[in-house]
């Protein structure tokens, strides 16, 4: 469920205290925690390193990200391509790969 409107944007004081008075050109990344606070219009042109679990991430702000929380652009899980054993037997182009090919054109006939 997401804030009530009347309430508004949660960010975290700590960041905010960070930028400012700073320029975004000057500052290098500011380093965070913070996944779940949220993108006001000050932040515009800043680097955040936003942690993963793992890793920073270096998240640059642009106008598009307002109102969006800084976790959503620092992705926690690593995608690993589907398909095993037999998936990098075609991208190779192995044994695999010539009975998948003689049936990608169809049932065979004409």
């Amino acid at each position: 469920m997401s804030r009530s409107a009347k309430k508004g944007p949660w960010v975290d004081p700590k960041l905010v205290k960070k930028i400012a008075g700073k320029k975004p050109a000057d500052a290098a990344s500011i380093k965070t925690w913070s996944r779940a606070s949220e993108i006001s219009p000050e932040m515009v042109g800043f680097a955040f390193a936003v942690h993963n679990g793992k890793d920073f991430i270096e998240v640059r702000v642009s106008e598009d990200m307002v109102g969006h929380r800084l976790g959503e652009f620092s992705p926690t899980r690593k995608f690993v391509k589907h398909g095993g054993k037999m998936q990098r037997d075609i991208e190779k182009g192995g044994p695999a790969a010539a009975p998948a090919a003689q049936t990608a054109g169809g049932n065979g006939k004409k």
